[in-house]
């Protein structure tokens, strides 16, 4: 018994050894989990998607998680979502897997998703800082942490000194001006300019399409928009074909590369989605998310948010005891993102603690399961929610 392991274990080396040589590819490959429950498609797609990435790259090794499927790639079988995104975290904290590619995963308030689309008529890539998540509950803010978002993204990708534009919508004079006084300050961003002939560091709709910037930065809901717009305009609408998915989570303290797909995600894009996993993964995106973070405090990054959200913040914060923590997994939609920190203060004074974060529709606050339905009937009185959701237990 023990003569044969060693000898399957020796053809498994040599098996590496000549794959490497055929390929080039010396060296650990890394591993890139994909669930594959939730799609508006089914899960043959995501499956197709990932057998695309398998053929096309060999560089990444590929982890389906799900139900059984017939495939020759690895699977760790499971039967729901809840369970599904569970045993993706385990194998993300355990290393087990170097980076994921699911949906619908909610991210905490301070993480966004960095994505990329290919535009048309010139076929260039361009990031979109961010598209899912919620950076800051502040819109400003927000958008600046954005821009920093991007940039670690971009250099996790290999672009030394990416190109940043920001988007002309409300608030984007702001933000400039609070990434220039970070640039003044030390920290190195390479601004763009925008093609029209008065240029400039503000985008417009034309720039988006030529991708005159490599980072465009905007708030998430504008750029789940333009994700969507980029990635399924040759279809219709209900397929999207073109493009690398939503793209990691990046935040300070997000230490796991999991990057976001659309339930509306084709194959094609899922097969890219990994491809920017495992790029992702090779480039150390965490580590370089902690070096941009450190550069930036020194830069004074710290004291240029607390000036813009020093007017702006409101609280109800009173002297009262806040809750001891719990395991939340109750959520509660369709609260305003301005009103998500008034919504758990307000739930912290009525002595339930929660949580705020981001759905895959919106904003969202999580409660433990015997708090849920109180907590709705607070949330309706204070005008955070308009109506029960249908989940609501009487």
């Amino acid at each position: 018994m023990a003569e044969n392991n060693v000898k399957n274990i020796i053809g498994e080396v040599f098996n590496e050894i000549a794959d490497a040589m055929k390929t080039g590819n010396f060296g650990k490959k890394v591993k890139v989990g994909l669930t594959t429950l939730g799609s508006e498609h089914g899960t043959e797609e995501l499956v197709k998607g990932a057998e695309m990435a398998s053929k096309k790259y060999s560089d990444f090794e590929i982890v389906l998680i799900g139900p059984k499927v017939e495939t020759s790639l690895r699977m760790i079988e499971v039967t729901n979502e809840d369970e599904m995104h569970k045993t993706m975290d385990a194998m993300l904290a355990a290393g087990e897997l170097d980076s994921a590619v699911t949906m619908h995963y909610n991210f905490p308030i301070g993480v966004s998703t960095v994505g990329r689309v290919i535009t048309p008529g010139f076929g260039k890539e361009l990031i979109i800082s961010t598209t899912t998540g919620t950076s800051s509950t502040n819109r400003v803010e927000g958008m600046v942490k954005n821009a920093l978002y991007g940039i670690i993204a971009a250099k996790a990708l290999g672009i030394q000194k990416p190109t940043v534009g920001i988007l002309n919508i409300d608030g984007a004079r702001k933000v400039e001006g609070a990434l220039k006084e970070l640039k003044n300050n030390g920290y190195d961003i390479n601004f763009s300019e925008s093609v029209r002939s008065d240029g400039g560091v503000i985008m417009r709709g034309n720039d988006l399409l030529a991708a005159a910037a490599d980072i465009m930065v905007m708030d998430s809901l504008t750029g789940n928009l333009m994700m969507k717009i980029f990635s399924a305009f040759t279809t219709g609408g209900s397929y999207e074909a073109l493009g690398y998915g939503y793209g990691p989570g990046v935040g300070e303290n997000q230490d796991k590369i999991i990057c976001i797909l659309s339930r509306a995600s084709g194959a094609p894009v899922v097969c890219e989605a990994l491809r920017y996993a495992a790029s992702c993964a090779k480039g150390k995106l965490p580590l370089v998310a902690k070096e941009e973070f450190a550069k930036a405090r020194k830069a004074g990054l710290d004291n240029i948010l607390k000036g813009l959200t020093a007017e702006s913040k409101k609280t109800i914060a009173e002297d009262f005891k806040m809750p001891d923590k719990k395991t939340v997994i109750k959520s509660v939609a369709g609260i305003d993102i301005l009103e998500l920190d008034n919504a758990v203060m307000t739930l912290a004074k009525a002595g339930i603690y929660s949580e705020s974060g981001m759905g895959c529709t919106g904003p969202i606050v999580l409660v433990a399961e015997e708090d849920y339905n109180k907590s709705i009937d607070i949330m309706l009185e204070n005008k955070y929610i308009t109506e029960r959701p249908l989940d609501y237990h009487c």
